[in-house]
C-alpha cells in the first residue's frame, strides 16, 4: 500500500552526524568489491551511522527494510538498478528515503538523477543532498525506476552474461543488443491507452518512467522521473535497414516519423499479447502479459545533488 505523503516533499539534508542509515549491499555487483570499503570509509567520515547488511537474494531485501524500518532514517543501496529495484517496493512500503551508491554495470537510474558515478562525490550526495520526490512506475503489481517492456529486451536480458557485465563493462549492453537484434522476431500486440488503441506488429515494447534505460539509451530525449507520465516506445520495423536508424533513435531518444519507432505518453497502458510474454523490469525478468503499466506520481523520495526541475 502506498503512503502519499502531502506537502512539499523536497527539502535539504541537514546535519548528517544524527542520521543512521541502513546500508543494502549486493555482494555480485560489478563494481562492489573493489569499491565497498572505500566507500564505508567516506561515509563514516562524512558523520552517517551504518548498519549495514548484506544478502545473498535479493528479495530479501524488503523485510530487511521492514526489519530496521524504526531504526533509520534513509535507507543506502550499494548495487545496480536491479539491486535498485530489488529494494524499491520495501521503500515504498515504509517511505523511507533512498541514497544510492552507483556500484552496478549501467546504473542508469543514478544517472537519470545526476548522481555522480565517482564515489566520494556520491557519497557526499547522501551525506548533504536533496530529498526528491520521484515517480515509480507499475506494472502488475511490480514497481519499477527506469522502464519495463518485452521482446528484443528480454532476450538481451537472456543472452547478457555477468562475466560479459565483468569483462566489457556498459559496452555489453550494446555488443548483445548488436548481436540479438538482427535475428530477433516480432510479435503481435494490443496497445490499450486514454483515448485509443493500437494493434502493431513489433520486436519491443518498451514503457520508461525516467530517462535512461538498458546502459544510457533513451526511452524519450525529454522525459524526467517527476514529469508523472509514462513514455512507450514500440519498435515496429518495416525494413531491415531500420535497424541502424532505430539503434540512434534509441540512444538519443528521439524517435522521429519513418524510423520504425512508434511513440505514446500517458499515465497508463495495458497490453495484451495472444500468449504471454515475460516483461523485464529495471533488468530482471518479474512478469508477463496481459500488462497494466501506470504512474505512480511522487511515490518516493530519492537523495540527489539538486532538485529535480521537471
Amino acid at each position: 500500500m502506498i503512503n502519499h505523503q502531502s506537502g512539499h516533499l523536497s527539502s535539504r539534508i541537514q546535519d548528517s552526524s544524527k542520521k543512521t542509515a541502513l546500508l543494502l549491499v549486493n555482494p555480485h555487483a560489478r563494481q562492489v568489491h573493489q569499491k565497498l570499503p572505500k566507500a564505508l570509509d567516506y561515509l563514516q567520515q562524512l558523520g552517517l551511522n551504518l548498519i549495514q547488511e548484506s544478502a545473498e537474494h535479493l528479495q530479501d531485501y524488503t523485510s530487511l527494510i521492514h526489519q530496521y524500518k524504526d531504526q533509520v532514517e534513509l535507507v543506502i543501496v550499494g548495487g545496480g538498478d536491479g539491486t535498485l529495484n530489488a529494494a524499491v517496493d520495501g521503500l515504498v512500503e515504509t517511505q523511507l528515503p533512498l541514497g544510492i551508491l552507483p556500484l552496478g554495470t549501467a546504473n542508469d537510474l543514478a544517472r537519470t538523477l545526476r548522481i555522480p558515478m565517482a564515489l566520494p562525490e556520491a557519497c557526499c550526495v547522501i551525506a548533504a543532498g536533496y530529498s526528491q520526490a520521484i515517480d515509480l512506475g507499475w506494472v502488475n503489481g511490480k514497481h519499477f525506476f527506469n522502464v519495463a517492456s518485452l521482446g528484443l529486451s528480454v532476450e538481451i536480458t537472456d543472452k547478457l552474461t555477468k562475466e560479459a557485465k565483468r569483462r566489457w563493462g556498459i559496452l555489453a549492453y550494446g555488443i548483445t543488443a548488436i548481436r540479438v537484434i538482427f535475428s530477433a522476431r516480432p510479435f503481435h500486440a494490443e496497445i490499450q491507452f486514454e483515448g485509443g488503441a493500437k494493434r502493431v506488429k513489433t520486436l519491443q515494447i518498451a514503457i520508461g518512467n525516467g530517462q535512461y534505460y538498458g546502459g544510457g539509451m533513451k526511452i524519450a530525449h525529454d522525459a524526467t522521473i517527476d514529469d508523472q507520465r509514462l513514455d512507450l516506445c514500440s519498435l515496429e520495423i518495416q525494413h531491415w535497414w531500420q535497424i541502424f536508424t532505430v539503434l540512434i533513435a534509441l540512444w538519443t531518444g528521439r524517435h522521429g516519423k519513418g524510423v520504425g519507432t512508434r511513440t505514446l505518453a500517458g499515465s497508463e497502458f495495458h497490453i495484451y499479447t495472444r500468449k504471454p510474454y515475460n516483461i523485464n523490469t529495471d533488468g530482471d525478468l518479474t512478469v508477463t502479459t496481459p500488462a497494466h503499466f501506470r504512474v505512480i506520481p511522487h511515490a518516493l523520495n530519492v537523495i540527489t545533488p539538486v532538485p529535480l526541475v521537471s
